[in-house]
């Protein structure tokens, strides 16, 4: 029997604090859970000023002090995902992905598959923007020149993915340089490999194209704004899934 094609939902949110992205992942993974609810959502957005600390992470993975961190403005966030220790700035495009397995084309628990897709869509995003970009057997991420380029941090509940991946478009280096992401070493971005500018816009009209690829998903809205945010009952700037994501 043909699986039928995961429809898609993209939300183009900008910046959002981090603690209130964690309340408004918990409400969309609960939606995606029930029954004849929330179909696959893509939010994109932005953090800053934060270091989140998955179930693999360390305190020793940031190589700076409770003081340098409070000068420096930036919080330490530990978070129930996979992954290591993850910076978080401007320059950065957040990629989550909230839906059941199943309604992806996969099993109820093959998260494997999930994540190698996953990977491969954001890997195939750096390379949309002439980037060299690799993965490598053990380690989840992407990797260039200057270091981890796109890191995943998901989780999965009863069925239901959360959360998603991290890729450094333009990321200041100074304090990327002090935390380390992987056994492999710290983040480096994508402007950093090039060696000329690098575009948020790009990088998200890709991700949105290459994650859609990797699970065949067909884009059936895309949206600025937050989920469940309306306006005199409509979402919030709607556009149509033919137009250019940015």
């Amino acid at each position: 029997m043909t699986q039928p094609t995961p429809r898609l939902s993209v939300w183009l949110a900008g910046r959002i604090d981090f603690e209130a992205y964690l309340t408004l992942a918990e409400r969309l993974a609960w939606e995606a859970s029930e029954p004849e609810g929330r179909g696959p959502t893509l939010l994109l957005c932005e953090h800053a000023d934060v270091i989140t600390m998955g179930r693999l992470a360390s305190r020793r993975d940031v190589q700076l002090t409770d003081e340098e961190l409070a000068q420096l403005g930036i919080r330490l966030r530990f978070v129930g995902r996979g992954g290591g220790a993850v910076p978080h700035t401007e320059g950065q495009v957040a990629a989550y992905l909230f839906a059941r397995l199943t309604d992806l084309g996969l099993g109820e628990h093959d998260v494997a598959a999930y994540i190698d897709r996953f990977e491969a869509g954001l890997a195939a995003a750096v390379r949309g923007m002439k980037c060299r970009a690799s993965r490598r057997a053990g380690v989840a991420g992407v990797f260039g020149g200057s270091g981890q380029l796109a890191a995943l941090g998901i989780a999965v509940r009863r069925g239901v993915v959360l959360h998603g991946g991290y890729v450094n478009v333009a990321t200041p280096a100074a304090v990327y340089r002090k935390v380390q992401t992987t056994a492999a070493g710290g983040m480096g971005s994508v402007e950093a490999d090039r060696r000329r500018r690098a575009a948020a816009t790009e990088a998200r009209s890709l991700i949105v194209q290459q994650l859609a690829a990797a699970f065949n998903a067909e884009v059936v809205s895309l949206q600025s704004g937050i989920p469940g945010e309306f306006a005199g009952g409509r979402p919030h700037s709607p556009h149509t899934a033919r137009r250019h994501v940015g």
